[in-house]
């Protein structure tokens, strides 16, 4: 149990989707009494009625605005209008009632995407205004890197306790296993799984493969998020990461094993590899929160692909 918790009104943004679910579980077992976490449908926070509604019904003194429109790259250059708006909008009307209705801690949960496209590895925080960011999610990125600007610009202004904090590509059990919309582990993991059923003798994979990524298991998130909220207090944004880099190549191959799929990988140049590298330096989070990533990348596609295969094999038979 931790007073901070159990002390006060928490109310958690998308606390229905993939990340929001853990956390509002992981809130529960730190004391607090019914997270507020509406879903989107009750509330429409890109408008200024829906983020009043939530603020009025909610009342809560701490915000944890994890919702957001996301989406791997195919649906960061299908969609990138949609993307900057609805991220852009929602963050910067909730941020600005929350100050109003005087919330008193506002955890504003961004992205990796916000980092310039060469920036060097392992990305530090103090290098996130140092170009533009890589050019599939450069919208959905910049959106979210502009309520870095306005919390700060607030703190400055109006003493407004918002803390920022740049998650790392996630990964777990519950992950969006869409085709069309899903990011990488997701994506290969259903690829892999059917291709094995289906006896196909390959699997296909966008891009040449070497780029490179950090993944991030979705409970280990979660708890930095709640240190985050808890212990910290500063203007400065703070990386959430496991600190280990790897091969998109060498993931595919992981999951091909993993899954026991048998058959070829088959990679398509003529599709984006997205940033060429990316990796977090995450000193910062283990300095200010005392947060380290507690889950092997093994250890979390294990458990992922466990989890999608279950559910694969409860929707087949109902």
């Amino acid at each position: 149990m931790s007073e901070f918790f159990t002390s006060r009104r928490i109310a958690v943004t998308g606390g229905n989707g993939f990340l929001g679910r853990v956390v509002v579980e992981k809130l529960k077992q730190r004391g607090c009494v019914e997270p507020f976490a509406p879903r989107s449908s009750e509330f429409d926070l890109r408008t200024e009625e829906g983020v009043r509604g939530f603020l009025e019904t909610g009342k809560p003194d701490v915000i944890l605005h994890l919702a957001a429109v996301v989406g791997g790259i195919g649906a960061n250059r299908d969609n990138p209008g949609r993307f900057l708006y609805d991220n852009l909008i929602m963050g910067t009307r909730l941020i600005e009632e929350a100050r109003l209705a005087g919330v008193s801690k506002f955890v504003c949960v961004g992205t990796i995407c916000a980092y310039p496209k060469f920036t060097p590895v392992p990305f530090r925080e103090d290098d996130l205004w140092d170009g533009y960011p890589e050019e599939t999610n450069a919208p959905y990125g910049l959106a979210k890197k502009l309520l870095l600007v306005q919390l700060q610009a607030y703190r400055q202004q109006y003493g407004f306790n918002g803390i920022y904090l740049l998650p790392v590509n996630l990964y777990g059990p519950a992950d969006n296993f869409d085709l069309h919309s899903s990011h990488v582990i997701p994506a290969l993991i259903r690829k892999c799984v059917e291709a094995r059923d289906n006896g196909d003798a390959d699997v296909p994979c966008w891009g040449t493969g070497s780029a490179t990524r950090e993944f991030l298991y979705v409970d280990d998130c979660a708890e930095g998020i709640l240190l985050a909220a808890e212990k910290y207090e500063g203007p400065d944004p703070v990386n959430l990461g496991s600190g280990r880099e790897i091969s998109i190549r060498k993931l595919a191959e992981t999951i091909r094993d993993l899954t026991r799929f048998e058959g070829a990988l088959t990679w398509d140049p003529s599709k984006p590899d997205g940033q060429p590298r990316r990796c977090l330096d995450t000193e910062r989070a283990k300095e200010r929160i005392g947060f380290e990533a507690a889950t092997t990348l093994e250890q979390g596609l294990t458990r992922t692909i466990e989890w999608y295969e279950r559910e694969r094999t409860q929707t087949t038979s109902s």
